[in-house]
């Protein structure tokens, strides 16, 4: 099946319906008008089916226009994290090789010198003079619809294909397992370039048929306002947003949980504390899951059923789940292994990277690098990664690039970033620096906040003699002293 095909339905038979408050509300006929126009200008720019377009926006209307119509296409969809800059986007750009870089006239200065810029600004007036196009470009579900990037534990950002299929597969357990239907209200402020926004939300939305408000960022001063005021049923977040929601006014949240059916967590581990927390102020158990870029969704606490504090809970539908040790031998259950996944949802491989492909499975399961415990009763807990992995506020942040940069830096001798515990971000990076000569904390913080996106500049820096390290010279991380 193809996504235009899973989505049909609501363009058909709700095609009067609202459909997405933004700066309006649009009717799901109005949305497939907009996309079927969009797809015409790219059709008149160029684009033929298996090119490739990188979209570096925040959530806006036009992203949505894009994404449907290069599905329509057969156009393969690359978001770029709208917080990536220059060294970060020049590679997403030479590796993907897409045939554009559509962004905003206020972004323009961020993508790198050399490649195509389509203003978003000027896609829009002209697929509001356009006429629509309806042929379809795609018959195969096998076919990749998007490429999204996800950074290797070498810090070498590698981009997984995932098929028509694998979205389509995704929305339909995502609906059937946590009983999305049209009368569903859904409040969407992830960014739309992760698969979270994407993958999840506008899949299960345009799947379902139901009812969306789209905002173009997550604000902790707005959030409950939002909520009060659209009455939503359903929110998907990260841990950081529900840490921010817990200062809501308890009035106000009692409000809005009598409207709310369902609140998921993913993205980063959400603590029992914060689970309980959030229960007794809303009145609800945050259903928390576990996913991948590689791999859309996995794992999930059920809808009806415990959700147990701390647990990802149990294989989805149609999603082998295999806890293996270093060997690949299966290890009992209460013992850490690392997690396997083969299923409809698992991606082909990495762009262009045979090699990363190749790696990254055992006899056909996919491995994903996080280590797991499962109960006697199937229930998973996650325990970390087997790499250096850190998880800020939902973003995966891979040391290994930090340090890269940062070793390239004038007073720079040695230098190792690991994970700190924060209360409101899960963890935060930290960098621990063997300097030579005159090395400058503040050029160093200007540098990384300049060339590296927001999440990825380390929140301190902490100057050492030596880096810790084990017979082999491989750096002791554990041992390095708390920030």
């Amino acid at each position: 099946m193809t996504i235009p095909d899973l989505f049909a339905w609501a363009f058909q038979s709700r095609r009067d319906q609202p459909a997405l408050d933004w700066d309006r509300t649009y009717t799901f006929g109005e949305i497939d008008a907009r996309a079927a126009r969009m797809a015409h200008v790219l059709r008149a720019r160029g684009l033929q089916s298996g090119d490739r377009i990188c979209i570096y926006l925040s959530n806006c209307l036009e992203f949505i226009d894009l994404y449907l119509a290069s599905t329509r296409l057969g156009v393969i969809f690359v978001p770029v994290n709208i917080l990536y800059r220059d060294r970060e986007i020049r590679h997403i750009i030479g590796d993907a090789d897409p045939v554009a870089v559509v962004t905003s006239e206020a972004n323009q200065a961020h993508i790198p010198s050399g490649a195509a810029l389509w203003a978003v600004e000027e896609l829009r007036r002209e697929a509001e003079a356009a006429p629509e196009l309806r042929d379809a470009g795609v018959a195969d579900g096998d076919f990749p619809a998007a490429i999204v990037y996800t950074s290797g534990t070498t810090g070498v950002s590698k981009g997984a294909v995932l098929s028509h299929n694998i979205f389509a597969f995704n929305a339909v357990n995502l609906l059937t397992c946590w009983r999305i239907t049209a009368s569903d209200r859904l409040l969407l402020t992830l960014p739309l370039f992760h698969v979270h926004g994407l993958g999840n939300g506008i899949h299960c939305w345009l799947a379902s048929g139901c009812h969306l408000r789209l905002t173009e960022r997550f604000e902790q001063q707005r959030a409950a306002g939002w909520m009060l005021d659209y009455g939503p049923t359903v929110f998907f977040g990260v841990p950081t947003m529900y840490v921010r929601l817990l200062d809501t006014a308890e009035q106000a949240a009692r409000r809005i949980g009598a409207r709310m059916r369902l609140f998921v967590s993913g993205s980063a581990p959400l603590s029992a504390a914060l689970l309980e927390d959030f229960r007794r102020l809303f009145g609800h158990t945050i259903l928390e899951r576990y996913g991948m870029s590689e791999t859309l969704m996995n794992i999930s606490n059920p809808y009806a059923g415990e959700r147990r504090p701390g647990s990802v809970g149990l294989p989805l539908p149609g999603v082998s789940v295999r806890n293996l040790d270093p060997g690949g031998n299966p290890v009992a259950a209460g013992e850490p292994g690392e997690l396997h996944l083969k299923g409809p949802n698992v991606f082909s491989g990495y762009w262009r990277r045979p090699d990363a492909t190749r790696a990254a499975f055992r006899d056909g399961w996919f491995r994903t690098g996080d280590l797991a415990v499962r109960a006697p009763d199937g229930y998973y807990t996650l325990q970390g990664r087997s790499s250096d992995l850190i998880i800020s506020g939902g973003f995966n942040i891979y040391p290994r690039e930090i340090e890269e940069f940062l070793a390239e830096q004038p007073g720079v001798k040695e230098v190792a970033v690991a994970g700190a515990p924060d209360t409101a971000r899960g963890e935060v990076p930290v960098a621990y620096i063997v300097p030579c000569g005159d090395v400058r904390v503040a050029e160093l913080e200007m540098a990384c906040r300049t060339h590296l996106a927001s999440f990825k500049a380390p929140r301190s820096f902490v100057l050492v003699d030596q880096l810790p390290r084990n017979a082999m010279g491989k750096v002791q991380k554990h041992l390095l002293p708390k920030p």
